[in-house]
């Protein structure tokens, strides 16, 4: 069978998204000053955009973030100037006349002021407005400052849709959070600076937010316990696991029907987590391929497809039947 070539999007007026985006070629170019400049850039635009990070990844050539995309709520005049400012914490001269005029347009709430609502409100609440923001602004930051020109990405961007239950976007979120440790750059990536759990640990209240909603909304040593048994298999530290998880050994469990931690299958790389398109429960991925298929009329030959049984996923499933290596 064929696979699919559904790309869902926005199914849902809330839903929670894997994004994930490459350099051209795959070039190792993010140092550890252009890596603190796009840690800065995801949370100034999920702040103007409106979505929340819940944790994310920076590595030397691809980022990974788990977002959030609540429901639309209506937008005041002063909300949007200041989203609209904290795009320029430290505005030009030019920034900052502009800024006045807007002000100044709001207050009389003329034609200028309706189609000014309209240009900011089209950004917000959208998954892909928040990766092309992040990525447009991060381009201008690093051809400038590294004296090149021409595309810095090698696509849009990968997503993957996230049923937004506890365990199963804990899980995605784990995986992310191990993207340094999977690299062997780190054994505990609360060690490795520019991931969100990272992040939460060196004390950020909206790093500290993202882990919590992913974690039920536990108080945040309830939470980071709870994350930390999910990373290592047991709350007591890095010494509880392995780093890196042999492919060999992944494929020879598999051989013989057995099964693995999950802490230890989260470990290795799954495209199901990239490439799947979608991941939940059964019924919930069988429910965007119905919605998918009502809005364009298409009849796509697949349907869900179960993770294979390494560990206890439930009853996961996701869209894609990823035939060429799964895991690696």
């Amino acid at each position: 069978m064929r696979q699919s070539r559904i790309k869902i999007s926005a199914a849902e007026k809330e839903a929670t998204y894997h994004c994930i985006s490459r350099t051209v070629n795959g070039e190792w170019l993010f140092d550890d000053v252009s890596k603190e400049i796009l840690r800065q850039q995801l949370w100034r635009v999920a702040d103007y955009c409106g979505v929340r990070i819940f944790t994310y990844v920076i590595m030397s050539n691809h980022f990974h973030v788990l977002l959030h995309v609540p429901r639309q709520e209506p937008v005041t005049d002063s909300e949007l100037l200041r989203r609209y400012k904290v795009m320029y914490p430290t505005p030009t001269k030019y920034q900052s006349a502009r800024i006045t005029v807007v002000e100044a347009e709001l207050a009389r709430n003329g034609p200028e002021a309706l189609a000014w609502r309209q240009r900011q409100l089209a950004l917000m609440g959208d998954v892909s407005q928040f990766m092309k923001l992040v990525k447009q602004r991060f381009s201008i930051w690093f051809n400038k400052s590294h004296g090149r020109f021409g595309t810095l990405w090698a696509e849009r961007f990968k997503s993957v849709l996230v049923e937004t239950e506890e365990r199963v976007q804990q899980t995605m979120a784990v995986y992310i959070d191990l993207n340094s440790v999977r690299a062997g750059l780190v054994a505990d990536p609360k060690d490795y600076r520019f991931c969100g759990y990272a992040e939460a640990v060196a004390g950020s209240s909206l790093a500290i937010k993202g882990i919590r909603s992913v974690s039920g909304g536990r108080e945040w040593h309830e939470a980071q316990a709870q994350y930390r048994e999910m990373l290592f298999g047991t709350g007591a530290g890095a010494c509880a696991g392995i780093s890196i998880v042999p492919l060999a050994q992944l494929q020879r469990v598999i051989d013989v029907g057995g099964r693995l931690p999950l802490s230890t299958v989260l470990r290795c790389r799954l495209r199901y987590f990239t490439d799947g398109a979608v991941l939940g429960s059964r019924a919930f991925v069988e429910l965007q391929l119905a919605r998918y298929r009502q809005k364009t009329g298409r009849r796509e030959r697949t349907a869900s497809r179960a993770l294979p049984a390494w560990t206890d996923w439930c009853d996961w499933a996701t869209l894609r039947g990823l035939r060429r290596r799964a895991a690696g």
